[in-house]
């Protein structure tokens, strides 16, 4: 309980801080600003229940986008690191690439590929597969590096074909490395769909953040986060959970 209790209660308490400096109008005092641009929690509580069916409907797009691009990034992620952890030429050729890209800011690489494929959902899904990819790539390679090399010498010895190797040392030992890189991943998937949304979109969260920006509609921003923050820890808990189930061995 003391896992959920101390987080529980230092929001609570960042919450009524918050919200007793809107209130009092401490908070645009400080920050110079109109009230209606500096809303309580309260207000946003409002927000949220009010325009409870928009923030649905574009969450629906916004999740739907998540998904499929992790489950890109997941697939194409590991299947690199296997061939990298494969063939050693492949990993000496690419992994510093693979590093070398993480340094090109993904906001910069948006609108490039909005432009490419248009405003529907593939520009997203491919968005936010890049930003997911590095951490399931290195991840799944470092699992795949981890195995005991008793335990492959041992599989030798018993005549192991390399795919029986694959299935039965090196695929159980990288699991749990593939399922840090998947909880890493879910946590910033939404900042690639944001972004995303940004660079051209009729429809999701970030969509309705940059257009309630433009309409100052502050308390319904704030609201966005919120669901946009739901989402993340949604996924993380279904992550967690499918992880206990896949290797509760570990």
């Amino acid at each position: 309980m003391r896992r959920y209790l101390l987080p529980a209660v230092l929001l609570a308490l960042l919450i009524a801080v918050w919200q007793l400096a809107a209130s009092t109008g401490a908070l645009k005092d400080a920050l110079n600003l109109q009230s209606f641009l500096v809303p309580s929690p309260l207000e946003v509580a409002e927000s949220l229940w009010d325009n409870r069916s928009l923030l649905a409907e574009n969450a629906w797009v916004t999740l739907r986008e998540m998904l499929f691009g992790i489950l890109a990034a997941i697939v194409v992620g590991v299947g690199f690191a296997v061939l990298m952890h494969r063939w050693r030429v492949m990993r000496d050729a690419a992994y510093p690439l693979i590093v070398a890209s993480q340094t090109i800011p993904i906001v910069v690489i948006s609108p490039i590929l909005v432009t490419w494929f248009g405003y529907g959902i593939t520009p997203k899904v491919v968005i936010i597969a890049l930003v997911c990819f590095f951490p399931l790539t290195i991840n799944a390679l470092d699992g795949l590096r981890a195995v005991e090399p008793e335990a492959v010498k041992m599989m030798r010895s018993l005549d192991a074909s390399r795919w029986q190797l694959f299935r039965r040392v090196e695929a159980p030992t990288a699991l749990p490395h593939v399922f840090t890189g998947a909880k890493i991943a879910v946590v910033i998937a939404p900042i690639g769909a944001v972004f995303a949304e940004w660079a051209g979109s009729s429809a999701g969260l970030g969509h309705l953040i940059q257009s309630d920006t433009a309409n100052f509609e502050v308390a319904r921003q704030f609201a966005s986060v919120a669901v946009l923050s739901a989402i993340a820890l949604a996924l993380m808990g279904l992550t967690v959970l499918a992880e206990r189930r896949v290797v509760g061995w570990r």
